[in-house]
């Protein structure tokens, strides 16, 4: 039988998981600046809100490039149509 967590023992993993993604956005953080300072753009008077729009479309972009490569590398997750119930498995003859 598994033992009963505590609402202590709960709290006491909360605030692990708060502090692990305090320091996750640190480094993303340290990350970004780095990459912004080597750049140059560190140094560019760019408003926030160009900013903002700016990395909207950089993540856009990054994103559809995860489909496009997340669709071409699993073509096996869709099932053929034939292969529903009752059909028979592909048998490997390769010896």
């Amino acid at each position: 039988m598994a033992a009963k967590t505590s609402i202590t023992d709960l709290d006491a993993q909360i605030e692990k998981l708060r502090e692990r993604r305090k320091l996750l956005v640190v480094k993303s953080a340290e990350r970004f600046a780095r990459a912004a300072t080597k750049s140059g753009l560190a140094e560019m008077e760019i408003p926030d809100d160009e900013l903002d729009r700016i990395f909207e479309e950089v993540a856009a972009r990054f994103r559809q490039s995860e489909k496009k490569a997340t669709a071409a590398a699993s073509p096996q997750a869709r099932r053929p149509a034939n292969s529903g119930a009752g059909a028979a498995a592909e048998v490997s003859h390769d010896s």
